[in-house]
């Protein structure tokens, strides 16, 4: 297996869990927290997809689509601590928005030769461009492990 195809897997191995857990959560389910210190999922996953928009971004700039209108400014530190639902994008806006950013990223993967995955980006926690596109799964599956608790909190069904 090449890199391009190892890196390709990781994503989707972690939209497959990540849209799993989320699939049969509603807007309010949404807004809940596994722990009170935590973010609210609603705002875990507007965190994830402009995170993946503006590192890739900046790996290969014109690469990603815009974010829609006012995104950013919904999902700021300053932002996370709110439980008022219509600061937040809709479910049905933010998988839209992540179809857009995932699908941008699966199109530069597929682009980028394999020799330059090995190029620095300069980032500590993803030195090469290849662990920046490898990390956009890893950071979905650091979140994932909360939904679950959010999960069993509201009763829903253990779906993995």
């Amino acid at each position: 297996m090449d890199a391009a195809s190892a890196i390709k897997g990781s994503l989707e191995m972690a939209e497959m869990i990540g849209m799993t857990y989320l699939g049969d959560l509603n807007d309010q389910e949404l807004l809940q927290r596994p722990h009170p210190d935590c973010n609210h999922i609603n705002w875990q996953v507007g965190h994830l997809i402009q995170s993946e928009h503006d590192m890739l971004e900046k790996l290969a700039p014109g690469s990603m689509p815009e974010l829609p209108t006012g995104f950013a400014e919904k999902y700021t530190r300053e932002t996370a601590a709110s439980q008022d639902a219509s600061q937040f994008a809709s479910k049905d806006e933010l998988m839209q928005a992540y179809q857009q950013q995932r699908a941008a990223t699966l199109a530069l993967l597929a682009k980028t030769p394999a020799a330059e995955l090995d190029e620095p980006t300069g980032v500590d926690y993803a030195p090469t461009k290849g662990a920046m596109l490898r990390m956009q799964g890893e950071h979905w599956m650091m979140h994932c492990g909360q939904w679950v608790v959010v999960r069993r909190n509201c009763g829903k069904p253990v779906v993995i």
